[in-house]
């Protein structure tokens, strides 16, 4: 419900602050007061249309705010969810704020909990928790596509409509795999004899991920080693081979050695330096040997790399694929024919589960069209018992369900619209184009009190519904709102007294005078109980209060709460 609606800057309300409890709420004043100043304000707050003429005269913007109670689980709470605003968290209920700010520009910004948001968004969330609704401004009512929701939920058929959702996606679901499957199924008929081909090719060339870059640099590294390995074999030659100088080092030593017997001074650093060096030639013969051995590889494996490279590279050139997409390719290809081989039963296969499908959709949507009919009785009598308090005695109210199982949806297959029949011999219509505005008004109030506690915003305002009729009319309208309070919060603006004496709470529009009279404002006074009598006798008689209006205001309070 609304709790608090907060004005600031908005045509002739410079400051604002209203309180709202449960119950029924009218709000009455003099023609002029700015009652649609008022209206149109809290519009704005839950995503109306902006205007850079609703910011008050010499302000740089106007602003706002309205502060509702909305309990856990309601749609405004997953409206939030889905567009990532904050969670109100486990209570039961939680404090939701809306707030616009309309600059002198134009340009307007939207809020809820003080985050940021899209105009659509606020919208949304504004149309979940508030319906409003006028002589010109009946969009719940007359708006087809709502009435289908507005039967189920009169009827309580949420639950059996979330059963056929969850069928109708099955149903999408088993029609597209089988649409899928088909339309392979042709494709690859239509090319069976190149794809049995290129799979038989790849597989026979079995080509691997990855198998490329490493046939690659193994090659280039046998490349390489073999370069390196004729100048090690060159340099092993001089060190260790024929030539090597080993021998007549070796030779020399064994000579020094003999005549060093007699003069071992002379010859023993000599032997030692030439030692020295043939032991650093022998090491160095080991190193070149081992390094070689490292290089030796057979000729026959880099021939069969080579071999390999050229053969996926060719069939990459073949089949305009990167050698790493190969593979993939191959299983695709392979994929392919063994759908043209198996695929004629799995085609029947998803045939029968797709016909399944639709037998099972077909079978709950029929019978949620049955229950749509049966509810649609009950809420005709309910709403045409409605009517005769209302002076609409010799109209009736149908509900027209049209069912066409060959225009299925998410929601069954039933096209359901609210139809009147103003006077009995005229034919019936559509609200819209048969009802004129005054009796749209008492229709669409009608059809909310019997749908009060189902499929109905927790705040419903009525903008002088009541316009042209009085009397008895007045009072039934007055009791069937007090009857709509006792579901939901009900605002209503009202120049009927018989509509005003229902009330839970009256709060009074007025235009005060400021600065000696240099301008107005806007005023809004919730009326004690005196006070109260006296708006009422203002509102039977006029300009002039008389004791008799105030009697007779007396005595319709009396009778209100009797």
């Amino acid at each position: 419900m609304l709790a608090r609606l907060s004005i600031r800057d908005i045509v002739l309300i410079e400051r604002l602050d209203i309180e709202f409890a449960p119950g029924l709420a009218v709000l009455t004043g003099e023609t002029g007061a700015g009652k649609s100043i008022l209206l149109d304000a809290f519009a704005l707050a839950l995503g109306g249309r902006g205007d850079a003429g609703l910011v008050r005269h010499g302000a740089e913007q106007g602003q706002v705010t309205a502060v509702f109670d909305v309990p856990k689980g309601h749609p405004a709470t997953k409206i939030l969810a889905e567009n990532g605003l904050d969670d109100p968290g486990p209570l039961d209920s939680c404090e939701m704020i809306l707030r616009r700010v309309q600059f002198a520009d134009g340009r307007t910004r939207a809020f809820i909990n003080d985050q940021s948001i899209s105009v659509q968004t606020l919208k949304a969330v504004g149309s979940a928790l508030v319906e409003i609704h006028g002589q010109h401004d009946e969009r719940a009512l007359v708006d087809a596509s709502t009435h289908r929701r507005l039967l189920d939920a009169f009827a309580g058929l949420e639950k059996d409509v979330g059963a056929v959702e969850q069928l109708w996606e099955a149903r999408r679901t088993a029609n597209t795999a089988l649409e899928e499957h088909r339309a392979g199924m042709e494709r690859a008929a239509r090319e069976a004899d190149y794809l049995r081909h290129a799979s038989d090719e790849l597989k026979q060339l079995a080509p691997k991920d990855g198998e490329e870059t490493a046939l690659a640099a193994r090659r280039t590294t046998m490349m390489q080693g073999e370069k390196i390995a004729s100048d090690l074999r060159e340099a092993q030659e001089v060190v260790g081979g024929h030539h090597s100088p080993v021998a007549a080092l070796s030779a020399a030593v064994r000579r020094l050695e003999r005549r060093g017997v007699n003069s071992p001074a002379l010859v023993e650093p000599a032997v030692k330096a030439i030692d020295a060096a043939i032991n650093a030639l022998e090491e160095a013969d080991q190193h070149l040997q081992a390094a070689l051995a490292a290089t030796d590889f057979d000729p026959a494996e880099l021939e069969r790399i080579e071999e390999r490279l050229f053969a996926l590279r060719a069939a990459s050139r073949k089949y305009s694929t990167p050698v790493d997409g190969l593979a993939t390719l191959a299983a695709k290809y392979a994929a392919d024919v063994a759908l043209i081989d198996a695929g004629a039963e799995a085609l029947k296969k998803l045939e029968r589960a797709a016909t399944e499908a639709d037998a099972r959709y077909a079978a709950a949507a029929t019978k949620l069209s049955a229950a749509r009919q049966k509810s649609a009785d009950k809420l005709n009598k309910a709403v045409n018992a409605e009517l005769a308090p209302l002076k609409l005695e010799r109209a009736k109210f149908s509900t027209q369900v049209e069912s066409d199982a060959n225009a299925p949806g998410p929601q069954g297959f039933d096209r359901v619209e609210f139809w009147v029949q103003t006077n009995p011999g005229t034919k019936p219509g559509p609200l819209m184009k048969v009802a004129s505005g005054g009796e749209l008004s008492r229709f669409l109030l009608a059809l909310k009190v019997v749908l009060s506690d189902r499929g109905s915003a927790p705040t419903l305002v009525f903008d002088e519904i009541d316009t042209g009729v009085g009397g008895a009319v007045a009072d039934a309208i007055g009791a069937r709102l007090a009857r709509l309070a006792d579901k939901v919060q009900v605002m209503a603006v009202t120049h009927a007294p018989q509509v005003a004496v229902r009330a839970d709470q009256h709060l009074l529009i007025s235009k005060d005078a400021l600065d000696k009279g240099k301008r107005v404002a806007t005023r809004v006074n919730a009326l004690a109980a005196d006070h109260r009598r006296e708006e009422i006798a203002r509102m039977l008689a006029g300009a002039e209060i008389t004791a008799e209006a105030r009697a007779a205001a007396e005595r319709l309070l009396k009778a209100a709460t009797a």
